[in-house]
Parts: structure tokens; sequence; C-alpha cells
């Protein structure tokens, strides 16, 4: 305290001096309405300069993290695609199921682009809305992919729109497995934490590590095998001969809004040849 005083004193001259600048200007701005007009314009355009700097510094963020999420859904998609049609330019097939997916004969699965309209990932059992529906090819049973990995299944469908069910949602169930060693259970979401969902009836005589990626085994009829589900981040014996494993989701169902339904275009032979034995 002492020294702030002495510092005070020791340069008092310029404190008055800027004391007596403040209330100059104040009287002028205040007594003057062409100075008055001329402050007012000025701290306008200021504002509008900073406003439209911190936009642009927004806006360049938004574009790196949109060109980043385009670029590992074009991965995605290319290597998946390039897994069902290994023999084919994958480049070359993306662009054919976007524009004439019908054209793809000898393809078992079909790619529709969605956005996603409304969604919900705080609930216990959470959905999302696509601005796809019947009129778009869209139906009950279908697969719902992001860009980063399993999404959902869709529910129902009405003429232009449709509602999906996340892995986010207590009732959400998913055939599994292991992408290092096939041993497949069950996926389930115990409603903790939209980031996170578990995998049980993994043997205990398995081994898995964190960091261990999680896939679709394709055994649903609905969801193509390989696709990305989330990474194991720990895991624990249950009590049982099993493994109670968390794992990471792939999908952020916070920021989730550009999708891709996939419709099986052998489904329902499928499930007619396996009527009855899997009851």
């Amino acid at each position: 305290m002492r020294n702030l005083l002495q510092f005070l004193a020791k340069h008092n001259r310029i404190f008055v001096f800027i004391l007596l600048e403040i209330v100059a200007l104040y009287l002028i701005f205040s007594s003057n309405n062409y100075h008055n007009t001329r402050l007012v314009k000025t701290v306008r355009r200021t504002t509008l300069a900073w406003e439209s700097v911190i936009s642009d510094i927004r806006n360049y963020l938004m574009i790196r993290k949109l060109n980043a999420d385009l670029h590992a859904e074009n991965t995605m998609l290319r290597n998946y695609i390039a897994q069902l049609i290994p023999d084919s330019d994958s480049v070359d097939i993306i662009f054919r199921l976007n524009r004439e997916p019908d054209s793809l004969s000898g393809s078992r699965y079909e790619f529709l682009r969605a956005e996603v309209v409304n969604n919900s990932y705080v609930r216990q059992r959470n959905f999302f809305t696509l601005d796809a529906g019947k009129v778009n090819g869209v139906d009950t049973n279908m697969a719902v992919v992001s860009p980063w990995g399993v999404a959902g299944i869709i529910i129902s469908a009405g003429d232009n729109f449709s509602v999906a069910m996340p892995v986010i949602n207590l009732d959400f169930r998913l055939s599994a497995k292991i992408k290092t060693n096939n041993f497949f259970g069950s996926l389930s979401w115990d409603g903790s934490d939209y980031r996170y969902a578990v995998l049980n009836e993994i043997p205990q005589h398995v081994e898995i590590n964190p960091g261990d990626t999680v896939v679709t085994t394709g055994y649903s009829a609905i969801f193509p095998e390989g696709i990305t589900v989330g990474t194991i981040t720990d895991f624990e014996k249950s009590g049982s001969d099993f493994y109670h494993i968390r794992l990471k989701l792939a999908t952020d169902f916070r920021r989730i809004a550009h999708v891709y339904i996939i419709r099986d275009k052998l489904r329902l032979k499928q499930l007619e040849t396996e009527e009855g034995f899997y009851d």
C-alpha cells in the first residue's frame, strides 16, 4: 500500500493531466451535437469492425471443423465401399451411389443422404428426426450411420420425414464385435452418459485391451458388417463368465447433423429364409 501511495505521489501530475483530459472530452462531446454524433458513429464503426473480425474467426473455426468432418466421412465411405465392392473404384462408386443408386445392381446396400432436423441426447429414450421419408425410399428397420459410425435405426417413416432410435436409447440393441478378434456380444446403452455404451456377452478368456475398436457384426440384417461403433475404454469381470465392457461411441450425438440411411436390398429375402429358425 505504501509503495502504491509513493507511486501516485511521484506521478500525480500525469494522473491529474489524464483526468482533466477525460473531463474535457466529456464536456466537448456532451455539449456539442456534432462531436457527440461523430463519437457515436466512431464507436459504432469500431464495434461493427470487431464483431466482423470475431464472426470471421468463428466461421473459420467452423469451416475447419466441417472440413475435418467431411474428410472423415469421405474416408469412411470410400473405405467401406471398397470393402463392399473391392474390385471397383471407390470414388466412382460413391458418386454413383449419390446420383444413381439403383444403377449399382451388384451392390447389396444403397446409401441415402439425410439431414437431422430434430434431436435429443439427454433423455433416457432419445430419438432424432430426419428430413427423408418414404418418398425418398426410407422405411423402418433401416440403419443410420453418421460420418463417424453407427447412429441408429429407423423406427418410423412418414412420406417426407422419418424418426430414428439412436444408440443412446435404453431400448436399443445391436450385435457388435471386437475388430481384433471377431468375438461378438450385445451392445446397449445404460442411460448414464450419451458418449458411452456397454458391450456384454464377451467371454472372459478373450484378450481385450483399451483402445480396441468395436464394429457391427452384420448379423442383424440391418447394419452391414464392419461399421465402427466405438472404442473400448475399460472393462471388468461381471461376476459371470463374461466381461462388462464400456466403450466410447464413435458418433457424437450432440453434434450429429449429416447422416446416411442404409437400405439392405436383400433384407426381406434373408428374413424369409431365416423365418422359424431364430425364434
